[in-house]
This record gives structure tokens, sequence and C-alpha cells, in this order.
């Protein structure tokens, strides 16, 4: 098979101002990864690896840059799924750590559980030998200062997020030389939530899903819908009988008219084919084609 791979960095209402650094984060993790894919490197190595590109971003809301919760703290959820054998890692509430998806990675492997949260993950990616940052390293003024403009306001709801405020969850999917399809998510979560707070990008099925069988799919946007419909398995189930992108509108449009949801997805099917699609007013993305080399895009 020939590799396949496209990222994203969130889907929501993207300011003019904020569209290149979007794609300058998102060409660099192809750029940097698609060649490794090339050469052999797996689907597994190469999800995650992006996504450590893009943690590292502060342009994003995963490692660096992430939104800060109700007591101005960053809490940190992640997930990763091999398509060869269903085996996946997950984290959630992590504090402090730049790469949650190389931690859930270590759950996958390391451990016969597939889920740490809270203290346990913390603790479990010590163990690991992860190095804690000072919350300050992670922490960016764009991000403390519009967490002081909401703390005390009565009327925000963290689904506003999708209006024009910075927010992006991102997510890599891959397919290797030998066919096989992997998925990697990294996210903050919204803006002023509740510790504790769990979103769908850690959850099977709901933000993030792979199957040889038939797709692997990464999703952003408001997590709360997104759980509700299983939408990232419900999209990779539908792309076995209509396609990739096919799976990707139809999928949306049922988030929509099930529970009025806000998302992005991107999706590699099993036969290879790319899928792509938002309802929000912007989505950064980029992947590598065939004929045409690195495209990214912001709006599909």
């Amino acid at each position: 098979m020939k590799p396949k791979l496209i990222v994203h960095g969130g889907a929501w209402s993207i300011p003019n101002k904020m569209i290149d650094p979007h794609l300058l984060g998102v060409e660099q993790a192809i750029r940097e990864i698609y060649p490794l894919l090339e050469d052999g490197m797996s689907a597994l190595d190469a999800v995650e690896r992006a996504v450590n590109i893009l943690e590292e971003d502060p342009t994003y809301d995963s490692g660096r840059g992430a939104f800060l919760n109700a007591k101005g703290e960053i809490e940190l959820d992640a997930m990763i799924m091999n398509g060869a054998d269903l085996n996946m890692g997950a984290v959630a509430s992590l504090q402090n750590l730049l790469y949650p998806i190389s931690v859930a990675r270590m759950v996958m492997e390391k451990t016969e559980h597939t889920f740490l949260v809270g203290k346990g993950a913390q603790e479990f990616a010590r163990a690991m030998g992860f190095v804690e940052l000072d919350p300050r390293e992670l922490l960016t003024e764009r991000e403390l200062e519009f967490w002081h403009k909401v703390r005390n306001d009565p009327t925000f709801e963290t689904r506003d997020v999708f209006r024009p405020q910075p927010k992006g969850t991102c997510g890599a999917v891959a397919m290797d030389e030998n066919g096989n399809l992997a998925v990697a998510t990294s996210t903050g979560g919204s803006p002023r939530k509740l510790p504790g707070r769990m979103g769908d990008s850690p959850i099977p099925g709901a933000g993030t899903w792979a199957d040889n069988h038939s797709a692997a799919c990464s999703v952003t946007g408001w997590g709360e819908a997104i759980m509700r419909v299983v939408l990232a398995k419900h999209a990779s189930d539908l792309s076995t009988t209509i396609g990739a992108m096919e799976a990707c509108r139809s999928s949306l449009h049922m988030l929509k008219t099930r529970v009025d949801g806000d998302a992005g997805l991107i999706m590699i099917d099993r036969h290879g084919n790319y899928g792509f699609a938002h309802n929000t007013d912007r989505m950064a993305f980029a992947y590598w084609d065939p004929d045409k080399g690195l495209v990214s895009r912001i709006e599909a």
C-alpha cells in the first residue's frame, strides 16, 4: 500500500489572524512524518510522532497552549489506537505534561489496561519517566488572558469556543505500507470546564477510532455532542459502504440533526481513501496526496 497521512488542528471559527499559524503547524507535521512513513515507519509510530509535533505547538489546544479549566489548571486527554489489533491506550486529566499522547501509548504497551485517569495516570507517567513541567511552560499568554475574561462570566458556556476563540484539538490518522491503520487524538478540552471533565477525544469510538476492517478516524469539536453519537466509530463503520469522504459528511449531518453538534472529522478508510468534513466555520488540516504532494486547507 502507498502510505497515507492526514492531520488536523481543530474545527471551530478560526479567525483570519490565526489561519497562518494553524496551517503552518499541520503542514510541519506532514512534512516531517510522511517521509518516515515512506521509509517504512509504522502507522502507529507515525500518528504518535505527528501529534507530538502539534502538542509542542502553542497554536493548538493540546499540550502547550491548552485551555484552562475552571480552577485555572491545564488538564489533558489523549488516545491512540492500532487498527491492526484494536489495541488502544488512553489518558485523561493529566497535568503538566507536554506529550499526553505518548503517555497514552505507554498505557497501551506497558500495562494490561486501556485507560488511566487523574492521579493514577499522573503517577503512571512519572513511573514511565515523563518529566512534569512547570505549568508556565505549557501556559500561553493567550489562554491566561482568555481565562481571566471568562472565569466569572455567568453567561459563558463551554460550547462558546466554537465561536471566534482560540481552540484546536489535534489529531492524526495514518496508513502504513502494510495497509495498517492507526489514529491519535490529543486535547486540552474546553475552556473553564469543571475539573475532571473528560471530552470525546480519549473515548474509544467517540473522538478516536481505528480498525483495519473499516477505517481510522479522529474527531474534533464539541465533545458533549460527539460522545452521544459515538461519532468516530459511526463514521468508520459507514465508510465500508459509502467511502471515507461521504461517510464523514453523512456522519456530520447525523450529528447535527440528532444532537445539534459541532465537529470536524479526518479519516482514512481501509482502501486508503481520505475523508474530511466539518460543520463549523473552519477546520485546519493537511494531508499527503500521492499526485499533488502536501495539501493543507482551512476550509473543506
